[in-house]
């Protein structure tokens, strides 16, 4: 019984952790044009409205960190959604940076450029191309990113990662949005191709040479590695 109550505790230990964190990370107060709150309120209305799972705040933060730190003026992002990880991205890309954002639902990008104007960022601050990721991505130029965002077909995250490794420069990361899945990843059960295509994901990259991987427990797991 101790064990069993020191397990329940750890449990619950961690959840509270994992809801700190993501608290910590949280949007600024909405409205504060320096942290483009209208423009993230909008963005994630319109995410619920069409039934869509935003980036976390947690997740969210830890974009803009990594674009800061990387000093990123070229990023990719393969999702658009309605904006949100976007105008993230877009708060730690240096003043003239330009992202490039692929989905393939235009309407989901009308949202986004809509949010990321309301959120004070230039229209010339963002590329949008609508259409399969497949299809976009071979079209981007090699070694011309400093950064690139995946949160598209959970199935395609290993091509995503062959055209990542193709458009970043050394030194340069790619980041997996949602490898969790909601818990799948780890459980023993039998899972859908998409958890299987995560699991895989996560052995590639770790394995990989060139890579300097790490898995970040925010929103619903975050994986990111370096192209050394």
């Amino acid at each position: 019984m101790r064990g069993g109550r020191g397990q329940e505790r750890a449990i619950t230990g961690n959840r509270q952790t994992w809801a700190f964190v993501d608290a910590y990370g949280a949007e600024l107060a909405e409205g504060d044009e320096d942290a483009g709150g209208d423009g993230l309120r909008l963005a994630r209305e319109r995410a619920h409205a069409a039934d869509l799972r935003p980036v976390s705040p947690g997740t969210g933060a830890t974009l803009r960190l990594l674009a800061a730190a990387a000093g990123a003026k070229a990023v990719a992002e393969i999702g658009t959604g309605t904006g949100v990880s976007g105008i993230h991205l877009l708060r730690g890309m240096r003043p003239d940076g330009v992202l490039t954002t692929v989905d393939i639902e235009p309407q989901r990008q009308q949202f986004a450029r809509e949010a990321f104007r309301a959120a004070g960022f230039a229209a010339n601050r963002a590329r949008f191309i609508p259409g399969h990721a497949l299809e976009v991505l071979p079209r981007l130029a090699d070694g011309g990113y400093d950064l690139v965002f995946c949160d598209g077909e959970r199935g395609e995250y290993l091509e995503y990662l062959d055209e990542s490794l193709r458009l970043l420069r050394p030194g340069g990361l790619v980041c997996f949005e949602g490898v969790f899945a909601d818990g799948r990843t780890v459980e023993a059960a039998v899972q859908p191709a998409a958890v299987l295509t995560l699991r895989e994901l996560l052995r590639t990259v770790k394995e990989r040479a060139e890579l300097a991987p790490t898995l970040l427990p925010v929103g619903d797991g975050l994986l990111c590695a370096v192209r050394r």
